[in-house]
């Protein structure tokens, strides 16, 4: 049996129970995948049980924003709603507008 390996961001089916998931966290390391589920529960599984489960590639559903409340701009794959590149910067969200406690 070929080895089934998950990619992240991706959706997927348990044909078993019938849920619907994304993969949100692989750790190699550790040997656990992090998935969420529709009503935005939060699941693990090891490499071992993730082997011995039926799941197939699943298209994200239509409503998968739904239990996030996420704006209708954010893609599932390459959205824009976070950015790495100021996380570095503790400046970056200061409003201007608001320094110092000074508005005007």
């Amino acid at each position: 049996m070929a080895k089934k390996i998950p990619k992240l961001n991706y959706w997927y089916q348990d044909v078993e129970d019938d849920a619907l998931f994304e993969v949100v966290a692989i750790d190699e390391q550790e040997g656990f995948i992090e998935v969420q589920y529709m009503n935005g529960e939060i699941g693990e599984f090891d490499f071992d049980i993730w082997q011995d489960m039926i799941v197939i590639s699943a298209q994200p559903p239509e409503d998968w924003r739904a239990p996030f409340e996420i704006a209708d701009g954010f893609e599932s794959r390459g959205g824009s709603l976070f950015s790495m590149s100021n996380w570095d910067d503790p400046l970056a969200h200061i409003d201007p507008d608001t320094q110092l406690g000074v508005e005007e």
